[in-house]
């Protein structure tokens, strides 16, 4: 399975693309999808080029599946507005590529990488690097999206090992009648 990493961002998207086989990692291609100055005051020019660039890497790698981070709230509520934009051109890219989507807090994927939620940004590098056997640390947001790549390795293999024992099975004790509540 070629699993595709994004971490969302309006100047500067990370990606990074792995193989699962088995249990087995192997990295496969990272970098970042930049939006240039010329780009800096056009928020529909610059939502384009990460649309355009998500799409790019989608048709180049084939990925099976997509992982992406999920935004979380920040004290500045328009810099949240412009990163749930990005990610919205993003999760709009990779579901163009007709790509299903897995989603992911940045604490579960430092919890998933390094085994502890509140990881600095150099630790989850170092582990990224050790993890696929990689030369040199990636740069940040090429390691955050190698490392959401790694958190669906292990997540979708822990739910399809579920899904096999009958675990993940509807039980009608937690669902509703047929009927509304009122």
């Amino acid at each position: 399975m070629r699993i595709l990493g994004i971490d969302p961002g309006l100047q500067t998207t990370g990606f990074g693309l792995i193989d699962r086989e088995g249990a087995n990692l192997r990295y496969v291609a990272s970098g970042v999808v930049q939006t240039t100055r010329e780009e800096l005051g056009n928020l529909p020019a610059r939502l384009k080029v990460l649309y355009d660039g998500i799409r790019e890497i989608a048709e180049r790698y084939q990925p099976d599946v997509a992982s992406v981070e999920i935004v979380f709230v920040n004290v500045n509520p328009q810099a949240t507005l412009l990163l749930g934009q990005a990610r919205g051109a993003c999760l709009t890219a990779l579901v163009s590529c007709d790509l299903p989507v897995a989603e992911y807090t940045a604490l579960q994927m430092k919890q998933a990488v390094t085994g502890h939620g509140r990881a600095a940004k150099a630790q989850i590098q170092e582990m990224v690097r050790r993890l696929l056997d990689l030369p040199g640390v990636p740069r940040q947001d090429a390691a955050d999206a190698l490392g959401l790549a790694i958190t669906h390795a292990h997540a979708s293999t822990a739910v399809q090992r579920l899904a096999s024992a009958g675990a993940l099975e509807r039980r009608t004790s937690g669902m509703y009648r047929q009927r509304r509540v009122r």
